[in-house]
């Protein structure tokens, strides 16, 4: 017997640094995913180390592990807990949804050491096609919206990547400003969910210069993020991720503009199959 997992990357539209406070965030699933395929062995544990440890952390059984993965490592497009949530269903293809993003959680927390909130885990699961996931931290539940056409959405990879856990941002921000980073932050999700390609343009730069008070960018990405801002046809862009890194969004009139980036689309949320 063995089991396939398939778990999409994150992108985050607006919404970061919010879900472990209870806030809110517009997401969606992108087309990139990792594949972890599960093939149940007599004893033992087969596989690379981080993989074998989180598999047994989760209390998988005997197992021959194998990951593939076209998400980029350390690049704020959620690699980490893509790979948690597919030992989570390989373990167990009928969990709960919501209960396999805690467990994925879990196990990313003791393992990882990374104290990510949610976010990234029910981006993964609660995805839909064409569609952004609105998520409410308060209440651990979502609802889907429609993503016109007209909303094109690209990447470009800052070339800055970062190491998971080597930053504590919550500890280092004084807890006023971070209060009104969420507070502004929920606002600006609000607004995002009906808005024009310009309005959402608008609120991804203000986004973009919140995570900057709270000490979660870098001189390096908001260089960038300024040029892509100023360039001819850009609506909106803004560091993605938990920060210090990664992948920048950006939010452009066609598909012609920015021609060497990465154009991303709402994709199939995360599953499993199993075969005999």
């Amino acid at each position: 017997m063995h089991r396939i997992a398939s778990i999409p990357a994150r992108i985050n539209i607006i919404g970061e640094h919010t879900d472990y406070a209870g806030g809110l965030a517009f997401a969606f699933a992108a087309p990139q995913r990792l594949t972890l395929k599960a093939t149940a062995i007599a004893e033992g544990f087969e596989g690379e180390s981080t993989i074998v440890s989180l598999w047994k952390e989760a209390k998988g059984w005997p197992a021959q592990l194998t990951v593939t993965s076209e998400i980029p490592i350390g690049a704020g497009m959620s690699s980490s807990a893509a790979l948690c949530l597919a030992i989570v269903l390989c373990i167990d293809k009928d969990i709960d949804s919501f209960q396999a993003c805690r467990e994925a959680q879990r196990i990313e927390h003791v393992v990882l050491g990374t104290e990510c909130g949610l976010l990234d885990q029910m981006a993964m699961m609660f995805s839909k096609p064409n569609h952004a996931t609105l998520i409410d931290f308060s209440t651990n539940t979502t609802t889907h919206h429609h993503l016109s056409e007209s909303h094109v959405f690209k990447l470009i990879d800052s070339k800055i990547h970062r190491t998971l856990g080597e930053m504590n941002y919550r500890k280092s921000v004084e807890e006023q400003i971070k209060n009104r980073h969420v507070k502004e932050e929920n606002q600006r999700v609000t607004k995002a969910i009906r808005s024009s390609p310009e309005e959402l343009g608008l609120l991804l730069n203000g986004s973009h210069e919140s995570l900057r008070t709270i000490g979660v960018s870098l001189e390096e990405i908001d260089q960038q993020v300024m040029i892509l801002q100023n360039t001819p046809g850009v609506f909106g862009a803004r560091m993605m991720g938990g920060g210090f890194g990664g992948m920048i969004l950006v939010l452009v009139e066609d598909e012609g503009i920015l021609p060497r980036a990465v154009l991303v689309q709402p994709s199939e949320a995360g599953f499993v199959q199993e075969f005999l």
